[in-house]
């Protein structure tokens, strides 16, 4: 096999929305594909950090759109969609970053609460990656890149409505890559370890389970945002064409953890 025409990671030429890619991981997801060549699209609920991040963009030498999208609102998907093909003419690729999280004993958890973390964190993928999906399968081509967690795959104290919508992201990043790939459309996943953000820092910090995270995670230490970059990138690129419904654990090794003492 030759390797003259290995695909490349660049993403110039590309344009992608991530959806909650205003703050924390998100937020480095969109300097991530930028970096790489992608014009980006940062959308989230609040307008002052669309703004901020869409000023990142354009400091990487991008094109990029301020538009406030909400999981929860089909419409706002739709204008964001609708933007992005008036400003870029398509959309190549879709990092779903929107989630939300609450610690508290299952017993407790009442079915407002339940409902609310599920659609934002599964229902509001399924949304995004209809609604972009459809006009990346008319065109024959794009990305999706969800974000999953480790709860898709080992429970954790007291967050069961983010297990299971977790547990959600990574079947539904599967079932739709079968669907999606043939046309293609690749679905792909990534499952950050623990990474602190302000979406869990009072989970973490100086907490038993803070602690406890450490000593499961082989590196000894939470990740930094930017050490997702490169899955994402990867997964967005043509390097990886023949990728598809992975679920790509960046984790510091917990997820291979037994007894680490």
């Amino acid at each position: 096999m030759s390797t003259t025409s290995l695909p490349a990671l660049s993403l110039a030429g590309r344009a992608a929305i991530v959806i909650g890619g205003t703050s924390g991981i998100g937020l480095s997801l969109v300097r991530g594909l930028a970096e790489a060549g992608a014009d980006v699209i940062p959308t989230s609920r609040r307008r002052e950090q669309v703004e901020a991040a869409a000023q990142e963009v354009e400091a990487r030498g991008r094109r990029t759109l301020r538009v406030c999208s909400d999981v929860g609102q089909r419409q706002s998907l739709e204008a964001v969609l609708a933007e992005a093909v008036t400003a870029f003419g398509k959309v190549d690729i879709l990092v779903n970053c929107a989630g939300r999280t609450q610690r508290r004993a299952t017993l407790e958890v009442s079915e407002q609460e339940w409902n609310e973390i599920l659609d934002v964190n599964l229902t509001g993928t399924l949304r995004a990656c209809q609604i972009f999906g459809r006009h990346m399968l008319e065109r024959g081509y794009g990305r999706i890149v969800n974000i999953a967690s480790l709860a898709s795959f080992v429970a954790l104290q007291e967050v069961a409505a983010y297990g299971a919508s977790k547990a959600g992201v990574a079947a539904l990043t599967k079932s739709l890559a079968i669907e999606w790939g043939p046309r293609g459309v690749n679905v792909n996943a990534i499952a950050p370890g623990v990474f602190r953000t302000p979406l869990n820092a009072g989970l973490l910090d100086g907490t038993d389970r803070g602690r406890e995270f450490l000593i499961r995670t082989p590196l000894k230490r939470f990740g930094r945002v930017e050490e997702l970059q490169g899955a994402c990138v990867f997964l967005a690129s043509e390097s990886a064409s023949f990728v598809n419904g992975e679920v790509l654990a960046v984790d510091g090794g917990f997820l291979a953890s037994g007894v680490n003492q």
